[in-house]
Parts: C-alpha cells; sequence; structure tokens
C-alpha cells in the first residue's frame, strides 16, 4: 500500500513536470514581425451609406508591412463603378492566437486625407494569409459609413520576409 502511493505521486509529478514544460514551450505564436512581407490584397464588400444604400465597393492592391507593425501601400478601387487609385498608410497589430486589428488612413493621389478605415484580422498559414473583415469606416469630416467588406491578403514572394 505503502509503495502504491509512492509510485502514483512519482507518476503524478512526473506528469504534472511534463506538462508545465510543455506549457512553457508553447506552440507556434503569431506576431506583426510575422506579417514583415510585401502581399497583394483583394476587398470585396458593400458600403451602406449614411441613407442607407448598399453601394458595392472592390479593390485590389499591394501593401508592405514591418517587424514593427507599419503598414503602407497602395490600391485601385472601385465603390458604386466610380474607380480611382488610392493609398493608405496604418499600423497593424498581431495577437499570439493569430488575431489582429488593424488601422490605415486612405489617401488620394495628391495625398489628401479621405477616409480611416479598421479591420478584425486573422493570420494563417503560417502568415503567408491574412482574412479580414473592416470593422469601420469614417470619412475624415467624421461620417460613419456601415462596411461590409472582407480583405483577402496573400504573401507575394512565398516564405520570403522584408528585413527592414
Amino acid at each position: 500500500m505503502k509503495h502504491s502511493i509512492v509510485r502514483t505521486g512519482c507518476v503524478a509529478t512526473l506528469v504534472l513536470s511534463l506538462a508545465a514544460v510543455a506549457s512553457a514551450q508553447g506552440g507556434p505564436a503569431c506576431s506583426s514581425a510575422g506579417l514583415a512581407a510585401e502581399s497583394g490584397f483583394t476587398f470585396t464588400g458593400s458600403v451602406i451609406t449614411p441613407a442607407g444604400v448598399a453601394v458595392p465597393f472592390a479593390a485590389v492592391g499591394t501593401m508592405s508591412a514591418d517587424a514593427d507593425g507599419n503598414v503602407s501601400g497602395a490600391l485601385d478601387r472601385s465603390l458604386g463603378g466610380q474607380v480611382a487609385k488610392e493609398t493608405f498608410s496604418g499600423t497593424i497589430t498581431v495577437n499570439p492566437d493569430c488575431s489582429g486589428a488593424m488601422t490605415v488612413e486612405i489617401y488620394d493621389q495628391a495625398g489628401n486625407p479621405l477616409r480611416t478605415a479598421e479591420w478584425a484580422l486573422v493570420v494563417d498559414d503560417d502568415g503567408k494569409e491574412v482574412r479580414g473583415i473592416m470593422t469601420s469606416l469614417v470619412l475624415t469630416d467624421g461620417t460613419r459609413l456601415g462596411p461590409i467588406v472582407t480583405v483577402q491578403a496573400r504573401r507575394l514572394f512565398g516564405n520570403r520576409r522584408v528585413v527592414r
């Protein structure tokens, strides 16, 4: 009986020790640094105007992200059939569970600010792909629009990351 209690105690100690080591090592974790790369992206969806009208929206472009979470890029977009070239810059934050957020300021070709967009994101495929949904869209005059827009972005050069 005494040997059984000692043996059970030793096994329990071993199991708990192994669990603690496994927990400390953890699995792969995501970070903003893991997204440091050039990516191509597509937006699709609609924007709801203050009058409640859904206007189709689509865009395609490229973006660059650095290890500090800074992003910038250019896009060609269509809003209700009106096509324009725009640029953007902002920040991206990625959590260890691969969820994240991005906030960008969008500018016309002359550099005039047009709007601010916020995104909820998820990083997939070892940082090679990002998907998300726009959570906020605000014009420079403070007008809030209702975004129903998704994004899918993919690293342009496979596993190669940008070093800055």
